[in-house]
């Protein structure tokens, strides 16, 4: 176990985040407490597994998540938005818009208005909320007068959206799930003024294990009994509180596929010309950008001319429009003018790189592996209700609803969506 966990930690996909020294210290905003009105509201804590394959709780019988499930909310499979990376679906679940609306277009990227990269990676760059668009929720409570808490969700140390949780941790990977737990109820025992009414929690763990060990692996299916005991473990210590009217939402980013990373694509070799394109690959998806305008379209006419069976070759305004990653969705033009999107379980490998067992980022309409989970259970919501998949970019209006938040920008989710797994108000 000891040497599991190790590995876990050096592969989950933040391992490398640029931090001299760990900071695991808890940081509070001062001078905030909840307003008379936020005090008799409910509470949602949100929890986010990432990597937690929609058939995972099933599939690895994930006996307290069933459970939970069971008496409340299950949706068949929920639809991560494209493409189906961590830092743009965590950022759609917390904003309720679509990856190019809100400009997380990836992982890594460019900005050529700016002149900056983004990297996930680097503390510096993910704590700066100028990267960031929309509203996340924890700033939509805040700025409503509620008092809201977030333990390493994305984007959550920074001042996206104008405010930051009142109570926050910097992103590191030191802390147990355990531990994690231990922090929420912390939070939850603190007086009524001080106390959050929205959490949001984020586990690393099962994607650490999918990616390095694959989705089949007993190392997986050990990870997802450790987030599942967790959770347990949260409910429980919760419920001994007596606490009115909490909720949970167990939600996760993106799914899980072996690849076939022994027989990856090559990248095109036209694309090799630094003076004519800059890409970006994240091998389940490669953008380019034609540093010439005029040259796109003879540059998309030679990619398609010489692409193999393995790949398809999209300019990026012809992109299918339910994936909402073409030129008329890229709000903050981080996309590119072309898109290589190999077909599951392809990757794109440049000479001399490495790749792990397991990925995601592949279109979850064609590629059900990519599917991510959905479950609800407490007081706001119905009982042994499985509902059809839905787009997670939904989760959004849904959280506002219970916390009677008003949502005061333009989002891409919509409350109907999901109302109907609320219990009518009396």
């Amino acid at each position: 176990m000891r040497l599991f966990f190790a590995i876990l930690f050096l592969f989950s996909f933040v391992s490398s985040f640029s931090q001299s020294k760990t900071d695991t210290a808890q940081v509070v905003v001062p001078n905030r407490s909840n307003s008379p009105e936020a005090l008799s509201k409910p509470y949602v804590i949100m929890i986010s597994t990432d990597g937690f394959r929609s058939d995972y709780a099933k599939k690895y019988s994930a006996g307290n998540l069933l459970r939970y499930s069971a008496g409340g909310v299950q949706a068949k499979a929920m639809l991560p938005s494209y493409p189906s990376i961590t830092f743009p679906n965590h950022w759609s679940l917390i904003t309720g818009l679509y990856p190019s609306h809100h400009g997380l277009v990836d992982n890594f990227f460019y900005d050529y208005k700016l002149q900056k990269n983004y990297a996930m990676n680097k503390a510096e760059i993910a704590e700066d909320g100028s990267w960031y668009g929309g509203t996340p929720l924890w700033a939509l409570a805040e700025k409503q007068g509620m008092i809201s808490a977030s333990l390493q969700w994305v984007g959550s140390a920074s001042d996206a959206g104008g405010m930051r949780p009142s109570y926050y941790y910097h992103y590191h990977e030191q802390f147990k799930p355990s531990e994690k737990v231990a922090k929420v109820i912390h939070w939850l025992k603190l007086p009524e003024d001080q106390r959050p009414h929205f959490i949001s929690l984020y586990f690393p763990e099962v994607d650490g294990a999918g990616h390095h060990f694959g989705p089949e692996a007993k190392e997986t299916e050990t990870a997802v009994h450790l987030v599942d005991e967790a959770i347990g473990s949260l409910v429980e210590k919760v419920n001994a509180l007596g606490l009115q009217n909490v909720n949970f939402i167990f939600v996760s980013d993106h799914g899980m596929i072996q690849v076939d990373g022994g027989n990856s694509l090559e990248i095109p070799e036209v694309l090799k010309d630094k003076n004519r394109f800059d890409y970006y690959n994240s091998q389940t998806l490669l953008r380019v950008y034609v540093k010439d305008p005029k040259a796109v379209r003879s540059v998309f006419k030679e990619l398609k001319a010489n692409k193999t069976e393995d790949y398809e070759v999209y300019l990026d305004k012809k992109l299918p429009k339910y994936l909402h990653f073409a030129t008329r969705d890229d709000q903050y033009h981080r996309i590119g003018q072309i898109l290589l999107i190999p077909k599951a379980p392809k990757i794109f490998l440049e000479k001399g790189q490495k790749t792990s067992s397991g990925k995601h980022g592949y279109d979850p309409k064609l590629v059900p592996e990519m599917k991510a989970t959905f479950m609800a259970w407490g007081p706001a919501f119905n009982q042994s209700l499985v509902i059809d998949e839905f787009e997670n970019v939904n989760v959004y209006p849904l959280v506002a609803e219970i916390l009677t938040l008003k949502i005061d920008q333009k989002i891409d989710g919509k409350l109907k969506i999901l109302k109907p797994i609320l219990k009518q108000k009396k």
